[in-house]
């Protein structure tokens, strides 16, 4: 066996299955047969849909011809007895359907962290995943390496706005999140009706877009046009209070740098105040300004 070579995951998963295929005389790590019945799918995986006609094809590919480049699996943890499916999964289904017996893999050590890295990468860079399954993707990430957006984002050569954009997507109510998965609301589309101040609205803001096809340039004159609305109530609403707490949610706003809401209720002297944040990173920033520590 050759000397492995150091690096390929730092370098994007293009370099990982550029040193590791089987016509490569160079190869760094020895390719071999291994049973399907000893494979276990990767956990951190995610891509949760498969285009099964695709699927019917590769498996037909691979009756006739087999399968040329090995997946990679994760050494077998003596407690498991099974190795875990790093990268590949296509080949790995597509192999069960066309009834092969065993698949060219390579085997590594391999940590968690990277395990995660390379699912997430292998997906992103052949863009196989759809709007919400990237964002769960970069959700995953941030939770089980403990990431912040900027630290996903220097990780994977994406911006912070762009990361934050795609875990915006994860607050949608339900209907919404079926209606992008299937196809029916695109990501431009589901972005624009996310700008809608009143949350209510959302999914009825969304059959709409779907019923009329509504372009996300239309989208965004109809959000315009609703926030707007939204904003003259609020502002009447704001008029009716009284001076003090007005200028007390002035000066609230000013700290915190969020639209901090203050309202008193029927019983004199009391009441609350509500500080909205717009994701996890938010929410730490303002919690700091509380010298709150969650560790």
């Amino acid at each position: 066996m050759v000397k492995r070579k150091t690096g390929a995951l730092g370098r994007g998963i293009e370099a990982l299955f550029e040193e590791n295929t089987i016509a490569d005389p160079e190869a760094t790590e020895q390719v071999q047969d291994i049973k399907l019945t000893a494979i276990r799918a990767n956990p951190y995986q995610p891509r949760r849909a498969f285009d099964q006609a695709a699927l019917k094809e590769l498996a037909a590919s691979i009756e006739k011809s087999g399968v040329f480049q090995p997946i990679i699996l994760r050494q077998p943890d003596p407690a498991v007895e099974r190795y875990e499916l790093v990268a590949g999964e296509r080949r790995f289904r597509a192999s069960k359907l066309a009834k092969q017996k065993t698949i060219p893999a390579i085997v590594r050590a391999m940590s968690d962290e990277q395990m995660m890295e390379i699912a997430v990468l292998e997906n992103l860079q052949r863009e196989d995943l759809t709007p919400l399954e990237e964002a769960q993707a970069y959700q995953t990430l941030m939770e089980k390496l403990s990431l912040t957006q900027a630290q996903v984002a220097a990780k994977l050569g994406k911006s912070r706005p762009y990361i934050a954009n795609y875990l915006r997507l994860l607050g949608l109510p339900t209907p919404i999140k079926e209606a992008l998965n299937v196809g029916q609301l695109s990501m431009g589309q589901a972005r624009t009706i996310l700008g809608l101040k009143n949350k209510r609205q959302l999914t009825q803001l969304a059959k709409r877009a779907v019923k009329q096809n509504l372009t996300v340039r239309q989208l965004e004159k109809i959000v315009a046009q609703m926030n707007g609305t939204a904003k003259e109530k609020d502002q009447h609403k704001r008029q009716r209070k009284p001076v003090y707490i007005r200028e007390a949610e002035d000066q609230l706003q000013s700290k915190f740098g969020a639209k901090v809401a203050v309202s008193q209720s029927r019983k004199r002297g009391s009441g609350k105040i509500e500080i909205p944040y717009t994701s996890n990173d938010d929410l730490t920033r303002i919690l700091e300004l509380l010298d709150i520590s969650l560790d």
